[in-house]
This record gives structure tokens, C-alpha cells and sequence, in this order.
């Protein structure tokens, strides 16, 4: 059976308050940054993971070590509260933001290009266009 995990940082982030959202499924690592702008509350967080958690774009996955062992309840506290105290976000985490920005820049890059290549042969049609008509005489 395959496990799925899922974690929510929420962190401030000059000049808005991010969540990125960490899901390890088969040993991998997808990652998605959200901007929240004001600080959220917790029920706005519950509320927005309810509504939007399939609208969320994840990064391509990357592998990862998943470690698997109950855990006592006073460790798993520190190591939230460490956790809290810490600022930013985990490497691999980071990692995969990195892929998913550059994957998305490429995008727009060749989408871009198509547009700019279409708007050239239209002009180039529309002026072959003139031409043959003031070949014609009227």
C-alpha cells in the first residue's frame, strides 16, 4: 500500500506571509508555493486547503528519503517548535521550487516565441496581401 504525506509550512516571507505544501508519495518530493498576502488565521488555512487543494500546481517530483518509525509525542512537539522557529523552507523543498519556476519559464518562452512568430506571418501575409493588390491596377 502506498503512503502519502502531506506538510504545510506557513512562513513570512518579506512582504507576504507563503505556505508551501510538501506532498512525499512513493519516495518523492512535490512541492507548491502559495502566496497568502495577510497573515492567515488557521480556519482560513483549514478553509483554503478544503477548496483549492486540487486546484494547486506541484512541482515535478524529486526522490527523497522517506523515513518510517512512530514517534514519541514529546520529540514530535521540540521538533515542531524547532521547526517554527527556523525561517524558510527545507533544501529539497527549495529544490523543487527551483524545477517547477524554471519548467514554468520555459513554458512561457515557447508560448511567447509561437505568438511572436504568428503575429510575424500574419503581418508578412497582410503585406503580400497589399502588394497583390496594387498589382492589380485599382
Amino acid at each position: 500500500m502506498d503512503k502519502v504525506s502531506g506538510k504545510l509550512t506557513v512562513f513570512f516571507e518579506e512582504p507576504f506571509w507563503v505556505g508551501v505544501f510538501e506532498c512525499v508519495s512513493d519516495g518523492k518530493l512535490s512541492v507548491c508555493k502559495i502566496t497568502f498576502g495577510a497573515e492567515p488565521k488557521d480556519y482560513e488555512i483549514y478553509d483554503f486547503i478544503l477548496k483549492n487543494y486540487y486546484r494547486l500546481r506541484f512541482s515535478a517530483a524529486v526522490a527523497t528519503e522517506v523515513k518510517e518509525a512512530s514517534r514519541n509525542p514529546k520529540r514530535v512537539q521540540r521538533e515542531v517548535r524547532k521547526q517554527v522557529q527556523n525561517i524558510g523552507i527545507g533544501t529539497k523543498s527549495q529544490q523543487a521550487l527551483k524545477l517547477q519556476q524554471e519548467q514554468l519559464k520555459n513554458e512561457r518562452k515557447t508560448v511567447s516565441r509561437e505568438e511572436r512568430e504568428a503575429e510575424k506571418q500574419r503581418q508578412f501575409e497582410l503585406k503580400q496581401q497589399k502588394r497583390k493588390e496594387k498589382h492589380r491596377g485599382r
